[in-house]
């Protein structure tokens, strides 16, 4: 990682910390309760790692499927594993859709394409 790429991490991570910590003291306040500053260090990391880890998996997709560009199919299948959030994300993107113009997401576009089908012996 070269000194700029180190830097902007450090902002950035910076910037996550103020966000987080402003999060948690207004919520603080709203239910009477404290955080510590060793709190949102902790959150901020776990945050962070988490942010890092989706960025990976969303890179990855998008080789996957020889592309560049991380597209909407591939933040879907990302959203697999959690019906609630896959629920709330396909929502939000066929209300996008909806506005312009175009059809709604059916699944993970291109799923199954490509290689054949297996059969039930394993064969193609």
């Amino acid at each position: 990682m070269s000194d700029d790429d180190s830097t902007r991490d450090e902002r950035l991570k910076s910037a996550l910390w103020y966000s987080i910590g402003q999060f948690v003291d207004e919520q603080c306040l709203q239910q009477n309760l404290n955080a510590t500053p060793q709190f949102i260090g902790a959150l901020t990391e776990l945050v962070w790692t988490q942010i890092a880890n989706t960025s990976r998996d969303l890179e990855t997709f998008a080789k996957h499927a020889g592309r560049e560009v991380v597209q909407t199919e591939d933040v879907m299948l990302l959203t697999r594993r959690n019906e609630g959030l896959e629920s709330v994300m396909k929502t939000f993107v066929d209300e996008l859709r909806a506005k312009e113009g175009r059809p709604a997401v059916g699944g993970v576009k291109g799923k199954g394409k490509g290689k054949g089908k297996v059969g039930a012996k394993g064969r193609r």
